[in-house]
């Protein structure tokens, strides 16, 4: 077994394959494949006529662009030498896939909160991502390059102080770190800021099944049943429902014999499929409603299309991750989850469903919450950047090296000054590439639904 020391000596040999200060750079490859391309390969295996939603919301903006390019990025990332310092990477590490949601013991916690790309690989990969979304966010604001670099700056340099030390402690108290939402507020000390966390943590808390009950269903025929809102929420026809009570079945048994017992008290009603998110439109999504000690007490249960991770074509499968991946995609989203987060949804597992695709469960609302971009000040973006960095650092350390991540990012702000620069160079990239989607779309390449 190699000492502390060792691993240390083990991250920072690790600058001799990339030195802190090549992160910096970002000159697109000569060969660097047409990312509406990719786009479009991606969605082959999609439900085609939801695709035009898919790209009517990336179109919006650039940083909802970037938000379903994780495949582009993906491809970029691979493109130019890595650590090779391999954590369970989130493989989507932007800033709206942070945010806070219900523990087990309903304790309200931030962590990551999106595990559809996860995959082992360099933990600069999450890094690199994260800093870009931030530097595309503050651009959306209207902040300048200064303060778009100062705040992916801020991200990295909250990440590698979190992995210093993390680096310090053992293995048990790394496992059962967290970050509490009652921990945040302390954090933002002016007083309207401090209100609208509250405002926040109060609207995440009213995010539950109860919430959606309301929400999402009507009165029909005596009964109550999920709503129609087509193309968004289609209910299923007696054929879909015999389908998706099989499927059902299969995810119950891949849960935990107490959260099987559990979920046996509440009785099937009603199930619908459900688009969701910008980069996943367009992959099959199901929500199920169901019942428990009467209609005031319901529960809705996503389903969720799990294909390849992004990551899986560029990177060497390690031998846990190939079994993972090879048997299940929905496994692979789970286990991922499961490893990175400090807490996880009781009712997470998977199942395959129609035509032998793979899925993964969990409760569709279970106070979940995530910041509104658009309305941070510079220093919110700042701070709100630094805590998600901290947090990417506290999952990153549950599954590698810590010691080794810490010697590779030493003391100094090298990295943390190399990944700002990287990221508003990619951010140019990203203006770009949206742009490019544009003018497929003005093109007739590709059909856009916009406002869906």
């Amino acid at each position: 077994m190699t000492t502390p020391a060792e691993r240390r000596r083990h991250g920072r040999a690790a600058r001799d394959r990339v030195s802190r200060s090549a992160h910096g750079r970002w000159i697109p490859a000569a060969d660097r494949p047409d990312p509406v391309e990719v786009l479009v390969r991606q969605g082959e295996d999609r439900v085609a006529r939801l695709l035009p939603i898919r790209y009517g919301r990336m179109a919006d903006t650039p940083f909802t662009y970037l938000r379903g390019a994780a495949a582009v990025m993906a491809a970029d990332l691979a493109a130019v030498p890595d650590t090779g310092l391999t954590v369970q990477l989130c493989g989507d590490a932007h800033l709206l896939n942070f945010g806070v949601y219900a523990s087990p013991e309903r304790a309200l916690l931030f962590d990551v909160n999106d595990f559809d790309e996860t995959y082992p690989g360099p933990f600069e990969w999450d890094v690199k991502r994260l800093a870009a979304s931030i530097a595309v966010a503050a651009r959306g604001n209207g902040q300048d390059e200064d303060r778009a670099h100062r705040a992916a700056r801020a991200a990295v340099q909250g990440y590698a102080t979190a992995m210093r030390r993390l680096a310090g402690l053992g293995e048990l108290d790394v496992w059962y770190s967290r970050i509490a939402t009652g921990d945040l507020l302390p954090l933002l000390r002016k007083p309207g800021r401090h209100k609208r966390a509250e405002d926040g943590l109060a609207h995440a808390r009213r995010r539950t099944s109860l919430q959606a009950f309301g929400k999402l269903t009507e009165e029909r025929d005596g009964r109550r049943c999920i709503i129609s809102a087509p193309p968004l929420i289609e209910p299923l026809k007696k054929t879909g429902l015999r389908d998706i009570g099989k499927v059902f079945s299969d995810y119950r048994a891949t849960l935990a014999e107490d959260r099987r017992l559990l979920l046996d008290r509440y009785r099937f009603v009603d199930a619908a499929t459900k688009v969701v998110g910008v980069g996943s439109v367009g992959t099959r999504c199901f929500i199920v409603l169901l019942e428990g000690r009467d209609t005031r007490d319901p529960l809705f249960v996503q389903l969720k299309e799990a294909g390849r991770s992004v990551l899986e074509e560029h990177l060497p499968p390690t031998r846990v991750a190939a079994e993972v991946a090879a048997h299940h995609g929905g496994r692979r989203v789970v286990t991922g989850q499961h490893l990175m987060q400090a807490a996880s949804d009781i009712f997470l597992g998977w199942t395959t469903g129609p035509a032998g695709r793979h899925f993964y469960g969990r409760q569709l609302r279970d106070m979940k919450g995530s910041v509104e971009v658009a309305d941070l000040t510079p220093a919110g973006l700042r701070g709100y950047a630094d805590l998600c960095g901290r947090t990417l650092a506290r999952a990153h350390a549950r599954t590698g090296d810590r010691l080794a991540i810490a010697g590779y990012l030493g003391g100094a702000d090298t990295f943390a000054e190399a990944i700002a620069d990287f990221s508003v160079r990619y951010a140019d990239q990203t203006a770009l590439d949206h742009a490019e989607l544009l003018a497929a779309i003005d093109a007739g390449r590709i059909t856009a639904r916009p406002g869906i």
